[in-house]
């Protein structure tokens, strides 16, 4: 799937929702509990999450692939692991604010 900045993409087997902040310039597979998720909403949940993609996603946390440049916004958190291409996105780390000595 060609992935857009602003897009929202639910997840088909948990609660998951999450908002493209940077899109990669090649198509990629974004996956939730290890299914493809699909644009828009989800409305309905199905199937049954990869024992290997469950983990869970946190709500409002930033999650990053730095090979494929890829940032989405978690909206609704669930049980499935956020993949791109099969492997696992990252949490992004927030930045150290300067010392105000």
């Amino acid at each position: 799937m060609i992935l857009k900045v602003g897009q929202t993409l639910a997840s088909t087997v948990d609660a998951t929702a999450v908002i493209v902040v940077r899109a990669p310039k090649s198509e990629v597979a974004l996956t939730c509990g290890g299914i493809d998720m699909i644009v828009g909403k989800s409305t309905s949940v199905s199937g049954d999450i990869d024992p290997a993609h469950r983990g869970g996603s946190l709500l409002g946390k930033r999650y990053v692939d730095d090979v494929a440049e890829l940032e989405v916004l978690c909206t609704k958190a669930g049980d499935g692991t956020l993949a791109i291409d099969g492997r696992h996105l990252e949490v992004k780390a927030a930045k150290p604010l300067p010392s105000s000595d």
